[in-house]
């Protein structure tokens, strides 16, 4: 580990070793009231809702973005669209109907993407390629992604994504999946900090303790995030906020954010290359 890259990726990230949660609440509320004003045509906000800690708190804030917005504007056409996307059936249900009733959403969709990603691997099957259970769950989360902005681009909305930074160092999202939104209200905040956020909200204990996973592997369904990253959370939370933390953990931590920086990054062009 050296602390000058450590100090890079804090900055480049915008991570705060403390917090004050309401401050950070109205950090998020006030972005995503601030970009809707700006551009006028966008009416609704869009979220994938996966039930997880990260869905969660970011749905929680757009509902009361949207909630100001409609007071301070007189526009009662500003809507937050919550979108259920479940794989067949869903193994944590009894949350999902807790994380409904703590965000109280304009507007509630469920869409199973079952049948799409199945027609899917269908057609890559008769093209020569067998996709394999990790890649199928890429193909999961670029569906979800295509749902959303289908709806998006139906209801004058923006697409909003539900990346942290615990998740944007390690690189531990799809690219053009749950990595592809247009806004990104939690960016800054690392897990643990989004745990403090969903505490002051005085979010059900069952939905911010909930073991936070992807789920999108079906040879290991509900695996933990940490099992997968062969990291705790707390490991990089840690590393976020300046701390020092075991040389071993430090190197895996920044060796996934330089392997992965192509995932934070826009469309590679010319200039890219060639103008550095």
């Amino acid at each position: 580990m050296t602390m000058e890259l450590q100090k890079k990726i804090i900055t480049n990230l915008g991570v705060k070793s403390i917090i004050e949660p309401d401050k950070e609440v109205r950090i998020s509320v006030n972005f995503i009231k601030d970009y809707l004003k700006k551009h006028q045509y966008l009416l609704t906000l869009v979220l994938g809702i996966s039930c997880g800690q990260d869905s969660t708190l970011t749905g929680k804030l757009c509902q009361l973005a949207i909630q100001e917005l409609r007071q301070e504007t007189g526009e009662k056409n500003y809507k937050f669209i919550a979108v259920r996307l479940p794989y067949g059936e869903q193994k944590d249900e009894a949350d999902c109907d807790d994380v409904i009733k703590f965000i109280k959403p304009d507007n509630l969709i469920t869409i199973n993407i079952k049948n799409s990603i199945q027609a899917s691997e269908a057609n890559l099957r008769e093209a020569g390629f067998t996709l394999s259970d990790y890649l199928k769950g890429n193909e999961k989360a670029r569906e979800r992604m295509k749902v959303q902005y289908s709806i998006a681009g139906m209801t004058r909305g923006l697409v909003v994504g539900t990346n942290n930074a615990a998740e944007a160092i390690t690189g531990f999202f799809t690219k053009y999946g749950d990595g592809g939104t247009d806004i990104n209200p939690l960016f800054r905040l690392n897990k643990r900090q989004v745990t403090a956020l969903l505490q002051y909200f005085d979010c059900p204990q069952n939905l911010y303790l909930k073991v936070p996973t992807a789920d999108l592997e079906e040879d290991n369904p509900g695996l933990p995030d940490e099992l997968a990253l062969g990291i705790t959370y707390k490991q990089i939370d840690d590393y976020l906020e300046g701390k020092i933390i075991d040389i071993d953990t430090a190197k895996k931590i920044e060796n996934l954010y330089l392997k992965t920086e192509h995932k934070r990054h826009i469309p590679i062009t010319v200039c890219d290359i060639y103008l550095k």
